[in-house]
């Protein structure tokens, strides 16, 4: 498998403050990563770099093949598909859902005076039915609850056919009904081996879906842990990711964490 994503030794720093801490991290081909970590662990800034959104302070990125600081970005851009909140900010509320998804194809957002073929609107209505929301395809964007808006955002990403789909915090504001609707969702995308290597950032491992194949553990921008996600994901690991002793439970290929008890004596 050819890599999509490597990091060699990467820091960012803002002042005084390091973000990212001498990261290394290689992403390849039909893999499914999770990067877990609190508040403030550098997650939303690993994305911005995988992303072609931001440049490191220090160290080498490559990205489909391609190095950072070498190439134009706006070349590299469309190749990633990108689902976050930042990018939900800035859709018009009455864009409806059909021209959403198909203006993905120009890197637009907003219908102006693109044209689209058929095979456009064919490709944005099977990502729609495959996402579980073509029936919301004429609906505009602000009508659309939180749940529907991430899957809306999420067909979108995929339009252009990405080789590299990063997903920052999909169930974010989600209910517990809507969480696991996205669950599902992306757990069908991530056994399906014509979807892009994937990087879905989360704090929480009940989020992680089934399908999903290594994890990278973030504390204070440094990496804590990485890997297959069996043998990585512990109890230990956890609690040192988000300091604070953990208990984690697997079924069925879903997880759940809660704070260890302290028995008293």
């Amino acid at each position: 498998m050819s890599a999509v994503l490597e990091l060699a030794e990467v820091s960012v720093r803002r002042g005084q403050a390091i973000l990212l801490d001498r990261v290394t991290w290689v992403v390849k081909d039909g893999e499914r990563w999770v990067v877990l970590g609190a508040n403030g662990a550098g997650k939303t800034t690993l994305l911005q770099v995988a992303g072609a959104q931001m440049h490191p302070t220090s160290g080498a990125v490559g990205i489909l093949g391609e190095l950072l600081g070498t190439v134009d970005v706006f070349d590299l851009r469309p190749r990633i598909g990108v689902a976050s909140a930042a990018v939900a900010e800035r859709i018009p509320r009455n864009e409806t859902v059909r021209d959403l998804v198909v203006s993905a194809s120009y890197a637009v957002l907003g219908r102006w005076r693109e044209e689209y073929d058929d095979l456009d609107h064919r490709r944005a209505e099977d990502l729609l039915r495959e996402v579980g929301v073509m029936r919301l395809a004429d609906r505009t964007f602000g009508t659309l609850s939180e749940g529907e808006r991430k899957r809306v955002q999420i067909a979108r990403a995929l339009m252009t056919d990405p080789e590299l789909l990063l997903l920052d915090e999909p169930a974010a504001g989600l209910d517990l009904g809507g969480r696991e609707d996205l669950v599902s969702t992306l757990s069908v995308l991530a056994y399906d081996p014509d979807s892009p290597a994937t990087v879905l950032v989360s704090h929480h491992v009940e989020e992680i879906p089934p399908g999903f194949t290594h994890v990278l553990m973030l504390r204070d921008g440094a990496v804590v842990a990485q890997g297959p996600i069996g043998p990585t994901l512990t109890a230990e690991a956890l609690s040192a990711t988000f300091g604070m002793p953990l208990v984690l439970e697997e079924h069925d290929g879903r997880y759940a964490a809660r704070r260890k008890r302290h028995h008293r004596g």
